[in-house]
This record gives C-alpha cells, structure tokens and sequence, in this order.
C-alpha cells in the first residue's frame, strides 16, 4: 500500500477548494482522528449525532447506532435492543402516534451493560415521549440526554375566548366542550382552528328578546316568544320536545372574532307592547318575540304575539310568527283574542317556538278566559347554562298567556309569563335570559315585560 506523508494539502489555484478522489471513490477516516474544521464540511458527524430512519417502526427491532427511530405503538408495544455500545455511540426514538402510554416502548441493553448505570431493561411509557441516548462508558452506559414529553402536536381541537363583562367561557358538563355564553354584547373569538376541518364546526342556540304584553279593550294579547334558533348535531339521539327530524348542522367557523348581539325584552304596557329586540352571532339572527294585541292583532316576530280583546265580538288575529322566515322555523304563531258580550273577555296567547299560542275566549263558565301560553323550546341540560341540575330541559322562547277573566296560563315550559286574570289582574313578566313573552295585562293594568333572549356557542375543546 502507498503512503504520502505531509502536513497540509492546498489548492493549487485561489479557487479554495480542494477535491479528494473521484466521484464513488472511498476514504475511511480512523476512530479518533481529530478533524479541525475552520470553514464548512459536510458528511462528518461528530461524536453523539444520529440520522433519522424517516421509515416508522412497528415491532421489534435492533438498533443501529448512529440512528434514530420514529416508534409506532399503537398496535401494541414491542422492544428494541441495543448493540453492544462504545463511548460516543448513540442512539434515539420519538413516539410516532403518541401512544407509547398505552402501548410502552422496551429498551434492552446488550448482556451486562446498562443504561444509567443500571442493567436492566427500560420502558418509555409517556404519550409523545422522545429520548436521545449516547454511550458514555461502561461505568454509566447508555445515558438519556434529551427527554421531551411537550408532545408538540398541531391544534386538535378550537381554541377560543369571550369579551364582554356578562358573558363566560366555561366547561360543558359533558367534559369535552365548553360553552360560551352570552347575556349581553361581547365577541366570541376563534384564537386558532382545529387542524380538522370537522373540528371547526360550532353548536349554538340564538335566543332573542321575547315580546311585551299588551292591555286591550279590557284584555290583553301575551307576548310572543323571542325567535329561536338552535343547532347542535353532536347530541344525537337525545332530543328536545319537537325538535326537527333534520336538524340543522352547526356552524363552521375560521379563526377570528364573530360579534354577539343579545336583544333585549320588550316593555309592556297599558296600551300597545313593544316587540323583543333580535339576538345575533355567526352570521345567524333570530328576530325579536311579536308584542301582544291591544285592541287589534297581535305583533309578527320571531313568534307572534297574541291577539287583544275587542268589542263587537270579532276576533282579533295573533301575529305571524318565524317573521323573517327561516328554516327550520324560528317560532309559532300567536293566539287570537276576542271580546264576547256582556262580559267575556280573551286575549289571545302568545306563540312560542314548538307551540302557537291558543285562542282568548274560549267557552268557560262566566265568560272566556285568555289562552294558554304557547309552550317553550326545551334544550338538553349538558347544552343550557340554567338547567335544572338533575336532569331534564332548559327552556327557552316560551309564549305568554293572554289575560281575561280568566287568567291565560303561563307556557308549560315556564319561560313565557302567565297572563293577568281579571277584573284587574296583574300581569307577571318573563324572566330575563329565556326570550319568553310578557303576560296580557288586565284593565287597568299594563301587560308585563318580555324576558331578554341570550346566545350560547358550544364547542368542543378536547
């Protein structure tokens, strides 16, 4: 074999590169050769460095040192074993499916030699551990010189936040979702999407402001229920009373803030009601409840507003409810009301957003009452923030009952108010936060006030 001695090899031109060998020749480069690099290099490692084997593992194998490895675990766990290892060997692997928690990955060294200074086995056993090991010496072995556990993914799931001092961002009961709740105006912020597209689909119930009671010739129309709009796919099976065989998806959202509106009650009065105020978010409106009759028709609205009494005996009709129209419907109509001589008087119910309200009048002994109020949307308890805690429906949008002299029932769900019962009956308000409509007020007392609506976002955040 030839040899040439010497102590630096030069270009022989300014060009400052200098070619050894051709294309597919070889130099192999001593254990402990010190190579002192002040310019660039490539293709000399350094002592603890490894590539990495871009092709994932699945069951046991032999390592390779110099190398590191992608573990997939998540059709059991396997073993992986060591070479016999000399100083400045190395070695390291990565959860590859963020499994190695429930499928760990065993390391074993070669016959007595350790890891750590032990000479046993070891399990990694984190969700998205990876682990970079070098051979120190015999002493210690195998020592771990890099351990992370961040288990740095993209964003699974919505991140998002609420502005506004009445409103919260809170845990479902369920667990996985949180609910961001508004009763007054703020903005519901997506800070990042999911790296799912399916991900980025929100849940929501749009409640408006349910409308005030009216006082008519003698009886009043009850406030129609705030207009409802609710979607939440992911609580199939389990259903609200009425609820639409299709039902409506939910909203896919991108990373920016959406402005919340939530529409106020209407105020009842001695004459004419005012109609609730529209509640918004996500692009989606849900128009304000109808306000009940006086002496003529009720108010159109997200649900109408029952019809007032009047003399003459004509009825007077109820408003037309899911005004504007949507699909599916955002309320009912509202009831009619009716003045019947010598005595009887009916305001009419207001509807609601599963009932219309029912007809004043009806053929009762001394005269026609009001009509029952129209009954309210029902909502799962794991989607309502006001829910009863055992169990059962948080209510919303329910219409109100007309006055008479027999008072018109509040709407069996309770979120639109009773009308007052006469001679002089006074009527109650909704309460706020439910849409409801504001109970027909009695001669001489005002009809009473529509509940303010809310809105309510449900995303899954985990």
């Amino acid at each position: 074999m030839s040899e040439i001695k010497v102590n630096k090899i030069s270009p022989r031109t300014a060009c400052g590169t200098t070619t050894l060998g051709d294309s597919g020749d070889t130099f192999t480069i001593p254990a402990g050769v010190s190579i002192t690099n002040q310019g660039t290099a490539s293709g000399f490692g350094s002592t603890g460095e490894v590539s990495w084997v871009t092709t994932k593992k699945t069951t046991g194998f032999t390592v390779t040192s110099g190398e590191g490895y992608f573990c997939d675990t998540s059709s059991g766990g396997f073993t992986v074993t060591l070479p016999a290892g000399t100083a400045g060997n190395s070695f390291a692997v990565a959860d590859y499916t963020n499994t190695f928690q429930t499928g760990n990955l065993t390391i074993t060294p070669n016959g007595s030699q350790k890891i750590g200074g032990v000479a046993a086995s070891v399990k990694l056993k984190t969700e998205g551990q990876s682990a970079y090991f070098v051979y120190v010496d015999d002493t210690e072995g195998w020592k771990n010189v890099i351990d992370s556990t961040s288990n740095i993914t993209g964003e699974t799931f919505i991140v998002g936040s609420v502005s506004g001092s009445c409103n919260t961002l809170t845990n479902a009961p369920c667990g996985n979702y949180k609910l961001a709740t508004f009763k007054g105006p703020g903005t519901f912020t997506v800070c990042s999407v999911a790296s799912s597209p399916a991900c980025n689909e929100v849940e929501y119930i749009i409640v408006a402001g349910g409308g005030g009671g009216s006082r008519g010739f003698n009886a009043g129309g009850g406030g129609g229920g705030g207009g409802f709009r609710f979607a939440a796919p992911s609580l199939a099976p389990l259903t609200y009373p009425a609820k639409p065989i299709v039902a409506p998806a939910g909203v896919t959202v991108t990373a920016t803030g959406f402005p919340i509106v939530v529409g106020g009650g209407g105020a009842g009065a001695a004459g004419s009601g005012a109609s609730g105020v529209a509640s918004s978010g996500l692009g989606l409106t849900s128009a304000g409840g109808g306000a009940g009759g006086t002496c003529g028709s009720g108010a159109n609205g997200g649900s109408g507003g029952g019809g007032g009494s009047a003399p003459g005996g004509a009825f007077k009709c109820g408003g037309v409810g899911n005004t504007p129209a949507v699909s599916p419907a955002q309320g009912l109509p509202g009831g009619r009301g009716r003045h019947t001589p010598p005595i009887s008087e009916g305001g009419g119910a207001g509807g609601g957003a599963t009932a219309a309200g029912s007809d004043g009048d009806f053929p009762v002994p001394n005269g026609g009452g009001g009509g029952t109020g129209g009954t309210g949307a029902g909502v799962p308890t794991l989607f309502g923030t006001n829910g009863n805690p055992s169990g059962g429906f948080q209510h919303f949008s329910g219409g109100a009952g007309g006055s008479g002299n027999t008072a018109g029932a509040a709407s069996s769900c309770g979120s639109g108010a009773a009308g007052g019962s006469g001679p002089g009956g006074t009527a109650p308000s909704a309460s706020n936060f439910t849409g409801g409509g504001g109970g027909g007020g009695q001669n001489p007392h005002s009809g009473g006030n529509g509940g303010g609506g809310i809105v309510i976002i449900r995303y899954k955040f985990q």
